[in-house]
Formats: C-alpha cells, structure tokens, sequence
C-alpha cells in the first residue's frame, strides 16, 4: 500500500465532492425561485377573490338578458300580439322601449321592457349566516344605478341584398351593471323570426 487512507475504493478519507452539499449560492437560488412562485400564486388566489366578487353582478345580467329574450320570444308566441309589435317603441306599433331601462318586475303583459312594467326588482340575498330566507336575509335593489337593460330589435336584410326581410329580425339585449363605480356590459344577440 501506499500509506494513504482510504474509505471507499479510489477516494481518500476526508476529501469531499461537489455533490456532497450546496453551496451558499445554490441555496440563495433556490430559495428565490421558490419565493417567485409563491408571489405568484398569491396573485392567482387574489385575482380569484376579485372574480369571486363580481360573480354576482354577472350573472344577474345574464339572466336578465336571458328574460329580456324571453319576453321577445313570449311576445311573438302568445297569439295576443301581431308580429308588428314585436318592435322598439320607435317602430309603430312597437312594444319595447327604446334606450337603457331600469330592471322593473314584469307588467300585465307579462314582458319586460315595456310600458307597463311594475316596481323596480328587489333580489333577496343571504345574510351573514350563509342561509337564504331567514331574518338576516339582505334585500338588494336592482335600481338604475346599479342595472340597466336595453333591447334593440332590427330588421334584417334578405341574403346579398338591401331588401327587408319582413319575417326575421336582430334583437340585442344590453345589460349594463356597475361593479366597484366602473360600468360593465354583458351583450346578447339573437334573431327572431315570424314563426313561432
């Protein structure tokens, strides 16, 4: 033998590998990534709680704009009303109002944006105890200011030319709903056609 200690075939005692630890550096290294990606799914988790928030909002203007599509629809089908009322108020004998209205309860007609429409809607909310339809409950009023609904119905043209299509017609309901004093739109276009 040599007269050198060894303790594992080809390596002296007491010597050491690169591998056998990190560094400072190394170490410095991981630890920002880590703290990168951390920052990062705190801005995922906030920006969730942001969205959970205008949920609400949201989805009230869908479904009014689902309503409002509805009483179009209901307007043609009931067999009360020609196929010429189904038509803003700027178009005689037009039914809907013209312009943004307020989110009113449904008149005798029982259509929505018309000229006998009701009270302006209340929606009732869960209180603090999470439970719906117990003295805690939050009455919210879908006032003006908060919602605004405006149905557009257009005429269409036939296919390739200028002239009128009497049997079909554009409508595009228009939600507007303020979400922290900033105005938000949800839009809805469809067609309705003559045959019901």
């Amino acid at each position: 033998m040599d007269g050198v200690v060894r303790d594992a075939p080809g390596r002296r005692a007491g010597s050491c590998r690169a591998a056998d630890g990190f560094s400072l550096i190394e170490v410095m290294v991981a630890m920002g990534v880590l703290t990168a990606g951390v920052l990062s799914l705190v801005g995922v988790f906030a920006l969730g709680v942001q969205r959970a928030s205008t949920s609400t909002p949201m989805l009230i203007a869908r479904e009014k704009a689902r309503e409002a599509v509805e009483s179009v629809h209901a307007a043609r089908d009931a067999g009360e009303l020609s196929w010429a009322t189904v038509q803003n108020t700027t178009t005689l004998p037009g039914l809907f109002l013209t312009g943004p209205q307020p989110l009113r309860l449904p008149g005798n007609d029982g259509l929505v944006n018309t000229g006998d429409d009701g009270a302006i809607e209340r929606m009732r909310k869960p209180g603090a105890d999470g439970i719906l339809n117990n003295a805690d409950d939050e009455i919210v009023t879908l006032d003006y200011e908060a919602f605004r609904r405006e149905i557009a119905i257009a005429p269409m043209n036939l296919d390739g030319t200028t002239t009128l299509n009497q049997n079909l017609r554009q409508v595009t309901v228009t939600v507007q709903y303020k979400i922290d004093n900033v105005w938000r739109t949800y839009s809805l276009v469809t067609y309705v056609s003559s045959y019901s």
